[in-house]
């Protein structure tokens, strides 16, 4: 992976293999959005339905390309920051990004640890879930707080390939059935599938890291429209990747748990774990739990690099005179704030607090509860931004973006409702 540029000196690359020597945002946004719970999640589905609902991951894949693509766009083709851009929309949005991201990360802080935590203390139970997930979070803090973007996206590509390993070779290992893989490309929607269908379709790495893509793209040094084949490039491997996983795990859920009941919750992958022990051996667990680990390990760092440079930008957009909101902005000048590293101090430990209800399953829950609250707001405000004057012509979303993105408001949307009923029931 290239280090951070001067965007003043290097052009955008003009084939193929030059683009594939620069991709690294894509890979960032995909790995931080996957978690321990989606996996679980994907398990689950298998377990209970096979195959048949792999199309909706195919689905959810396609829906994460196009709003990370809209997020790229936003940032190369507007000279824009998108919290730049939601302030355009009026105060609200800031408000609406800034008290959601505190409540969100003071959750989530704690949710990323534990499930970090699980695979460790399952490795070495020597100590508790609770004491590994709060040296899984001085780790993370420890190598965002002195790591500039370029160590941190070879830390993150170097656990890809560990999860690429582990979890694809998990599949490879119980031997699916490729007639009835291919049988999963069908639509269909089993009894009782529906909720697992949304599921699949709306966590295939969807989270509020999505929208760092864009700063990310800014710290490789990615200016203008120019860079738009590249962005495109990079997005889409991030997200291939991402659907590969997912693909894998749902494998995995069909061949091993089917017609088992699953443990809910990351504790799930643990049981997953116990089951390869016991049909291949000792040998099979242990690489699962270090793809484990790697899986909630991305989210970690990713989570206290992006999410510190959204929360650094709305500080700075929340502060700035009309006339200065929309100023260009370097990724140095985000990450040396004291909002950004006050956010990432607010990530760390804070949450440490919850790691004592030894609960890390309703931590889980809370954390999607909260998750579903900000996919529509992303997808409705930048089907907003896209169709505007805020960009030129080679920025405006076309009718495949605009159909994408207005699918995505209906379906997070969908999921927002039934996350927040499910709460009060």
């Amino acid at each position: 992976m290239s280090s951070e540029v001067d965007h003043n000196v290097v052009a955008a690359p003009a084939d193929w293999r030059a683009r594939l020597k620069q991709i690294g945002p894509g890979i960032m946004a995909a790995a931080t959005g996957v978690g321990a719970g989606d996996l679980v999640a994907t398990m689950v589905a298998g377990s209970k339905y096979g195959y048949t609902l792999l199309w909706a991951v195919i689905i959810g894949t396609a829906f994460k390309l196009a709003l990370g693509e809209a997020v790229g766009r936003w940032h190369l083709t507007s000279g824009q920051t998108i919290l730049s851009g939601w302030r355009t929309l009026g105060k609200w949005a800031l408000w609406y990004f800034g008290v959601y991201a505190v409540i969100w990360g003071f959750v989530y802080g704690a949710t990323a640890m534990s499930a970090s935590g699980l695979p460790l203390n399952a490795l070495f139970p020597f100590l508790s879930v609770r004491y590994w997930a709060m040296l899984c979070g001085l780790a993370g803090f420890a190598l965002v707080w002195y790591g500039r973007y370029a160590i941190l996206e070879k830390v993150m590509t170097a656990f890809i390939g560990i999860m690429f390993v582990t979890v694809v070779g998990t599949a490879f290992l119980v031997a699916p059935n490729l007639g009835d893989v291919a049988w999963g490309l069908v639509p269909r929607l089993p009894d009782g599938s529906l909720v697992y269908v949304l599921g699949l379709i709306g966590g295939v790495g969807g989270t509020i890291t999505m929208a760092a893509y864009g700063y990310w793209t800014i710290a490789k040094g990615w200016r203008g429209p120019s860079w738009l084949p590249m962005m495109r490039t990079d997005n889409a491997v991030g997200y291939l990747t991402t659907g590969v996983f997912v693909i894998a795990m749902l494998i995995v859920g069909s061949e091993l748990l089917a017609g088992h009941e699953v443990v809910t919750g990351d504790k799930g992958l643990l049981t997953l774990g116990d089951t390869l022990a016991a049909d291949y051996g000792e040998w099979a667990r242990i690489p699962f739990l270090v793809g484990f680990f790697a899986v909630a390990f991305t989210s970690v760092i990713g989570v206290w690099n992006g999410v510190s440079l959204l929360f650094a930008d709305w500080w700075r957009t929340l502060r700035a005179p009309s006339d200065e909101a929309g100023e260009k902005v370097e990724h140095r000048q985000l990450e040396g704030s004291r909002a950004y590293r006050g956010y990432i101090l607010w990530l760390t430990f804070p949450p440490m607090v919850l790691l004592f209800l030894d609960q890390p399953f309703q931590l889980t829950v809370a954390y999607g509860a909260l998750g579903a609250f900000f996919m529509p707001f992303l997808a409705g405000t930048l089907l907003v931004l896209l169709n505007s004057r805020r960009v030129g012509a080679d920025g405006r979303s076309g009718w495949i973006s605009n159909t994408f993105l207005v699918a995505c408001v209906a379906l997070f949307a969908y999921l927002a409702y039934d996350q927040l009923v499910g709460l009060f029931e």
